[in-house]
């Protein structure tokens, strides 16, 4: 359940989302599990998203999902990690192999690329964003302990990849506490402050609308 909330002398609105109020559907391919944090058009089905962030839980090897047109950001959160494998058109072999061995490594690759992901040791569980091409422009941070930033974005989201924080939007008063999987969301964030307080690991996603 999301509470949505005004932020006190900002245009800006914020809204919480819990990782526990998560919904769990199959990939694409039938090959894994993925929840929903947000998309944009709210509902919008995977052919029609402008953006959309989840998180999903990889239990064995295999192929990725194809998205012609969205580039992706892929982090991974939790398990022994990942190598994905991106083929060219030319052949079977590896042009690239993305590594994700420790929590928090990041890959980018375009959504209509070959991938097949070998696990390292067991299951895995990864942050993904997916962005389409001409529509939007998706950028991921990831932020750790106490910090104090701008927000400047169409729309900002704040994911708690690990461990516990506290974030504190423009004048409000007081913070919001979030626990792994959880989400800030912020609409219109025009120069907002943002302080970051505790010792757990958020990633931050700026998306500009183009």
């Amino acid at each position: 359940m999301a509470l949505h909330s005004p932020l006190v002398g900002s245009m800006a609105t914020a809204s919480l989302i819990r990782g526990a109020d998560l919904v769990a559907a199959p990939w694409k391919n039938g090959g894994g599990v993925t929840r929903e944090v947000a998309a944009f058009p709210a509902g919008a089905g995977l052919d029609a998203f402008v953006w959309r962030v989840s998180i999903a839980d990889v239990a064995q090897a295999g192929p990725f999902s194809r998205f012609a047109g969205i580039d992706r950001t892929l982090v991974l959160l939790s398990g022994a990690g990942m190598l994905l494998d991106e083929t060219g058109d030319a052949g079977a072999h590896a042009v690239k192999t993305h590594a994700l061995t420790q929590p928090l490594d990041i890959a980018r690759f375009a959504g209509e690329a070959q991938i097949d992901a070998r696990l390292v040791d067991g299951a895995t569980r990864d942050f993904n964003l997916m962005v389409r091409r001409g529509a939007a422009v998706g950028e991921t941070e990831v932020w750790r302990g106490t910090t104090q930033r701008a927000l400047s974005a169409d729309v900002v989201l704040l994911f708690c990849a690990s461990g516990s924080v506290s974030v504190t939007l423009g004048g409000e008063a007081q913070p919001q506490v979030l626990e792994a999987d959880d989400t800030l969301r912020i609409d219109t964030p025009s120069a907002l402050s943002c302080t970051v307080e505790g010792e757990g690991a958020l990633l931050a996603i700026s998306i500009r609308y183009m």
